[in-house]
Order: C-alpha cells, then structure tokens, then sequence
C-alpha cells in the first residue's frame, strides 16, 4: 500500500503546495531481449505499455530510464528517441524501468484547477443543501481524497485504493499546515507553502500512515 502524493490548494483554485511520495517498490526494472514480449506507444508525449503485462509492469505504466538514463518524454537524458533506440535489436540486452507515469508541473497546476471546479459543482448538484463536496473520488489504480477546511483550503492524497487511515492523515496535514505554515511570519496566506519544518513532518507523517495507518480511524 503507498500514498502518492500531496497537494493543498487555495480557495482560488491554485495550487500552492504539492509533494510526490515516490514509492521505488512501485517501479519495476528488468533485463529484456529482443524483441519485447509487451507493446509501448506514445500517448501524451509518454513512452506507455498498451499491451501486455508481466513482473508487476502493468499496462499504462511508462518508461522511466533504459540502461540507468532517465527518460524525459519520448526521449533519453542523452536524446536519443525512445521507441527507435527500443526497436534495434542490436541494443539488446537492456534494462528498463517501468513505474506510473510521473506529472508535469503544468499538469498538475491544471489538474488541481479543474478538481477545484468539480468540487464547487459537485456541492451545487447536491439534492442536500450545504454538501461539503467531493470528498472522494475512486478508481481501480487510485483513490483522491479531498480535505476542505473552513476558510476553503482544500488538502487532497492521492493514495493506493486500499490504503487506510486518509481521512485522519488529511486532518494531521492539516494540524502541520496550521502549526508550520501559518505560525510562519513569513507566510502569507494563498501563496505557495515553502517551509522546511512543514515538508519534514509532513514526509513522517506519510511514512506512519503508509505503515500503519494510524493518526485515528481507517478511512
């Protein structure tokens, strides 16, 4: 079980404050021969597996790094393009690291925006007045949970769907947020969180819950 990641966003919409809590257990690297027992495709500029699973590589997951060189896109950290360095059988053997596709900055930024006017909508479409929104969204691979406070601050965990204790986490994100951030003198509020106390106790914190999800009651 893994938390992925952590963002807070202000009551704009923005997003202010994001952590990605790479788990190496959920990437997986091999020795291949050619020719690859699985098919990769490009989709969004990402070298992904669209056919064929094996060793815990799973169809979606993207290319990370072929022979210990990153990969950036379509391509490697020393440029050369992906499928066609794959597609050479005079490459083989070779290591690729596969693991879950890994965000832009600009996505993120865009994603966080648009779960801040699904929230609205959803609290609007609600048949019961004064709904808090969405406070949860699941699929097979992930489940996003969503944290509001009063003053509209929204905390949201991407986290592994059978992963425990999130509602408490959100909550003692929350009590860090307010301890950390906000007693900062040099913090203002709705501006993006850089505080070293805060992104110190918060990795702790996801480090208890990943263990044993504690803080209070499962989510």
């Amino acid at each position: 079980m893994a938390i992925f990641s952590v963002y807070v966003v202000n009551k704009a919409g923005g997003l202010i404050y994001q952590l990605d809590n790479q788990n190496p257990r959920a990437e997986t690297e091999k020795t291949f021969s050619y020719p690859l027992d699985f098919v990769l495709k490009v989709h969004d500029d990402r070298v992904l597996v669209s056919f064929g699973q094996r060793d815990n590589i799973r169809v979606g997951h993207s290319v990370l790094s072929i022979n210990g060189i990153d990969v950036s896109g379509r391509y490697t950290a020393d440029g050369k393009e992906v499928l066609e360095f794959l597609g050479n059988p005079s490459n083989y053997p070779l290591s690729i690291r596969f693991g879950r596709p890994r965000l832009s900055s600009n996505e993120k930024l865009m994603l966080a925006s648009m779960f801040h006017s699904l929230f609205a909508i959803g609290s609007q479409l609600s048949p019961e007045p004064g709904s808090s929104g969405i406070e949860m969204l699941e699929t097979d691979t992930f489940k996003l949970h969503c944290f509001q406070t009063l003053t509209g601050i929204k905390f949201m965990v991407l986290s592994d769907p059978r992963q425990a204790g999130i509602d408490a986490l959100l909550r003692k994100i929350y009590e860090l947020y307010s301890d950390y951030a906000l007693k900062n003198p040099f913090y203002s509020l709705e501006m993006p969180i850089r505080c070293e106390l805060f992104d110190q106790n918060l990795k702790s914190a996801l480090e208890i819950s990943e263990k044993a999800g504690t803080f209070g009651p499962s989510s």
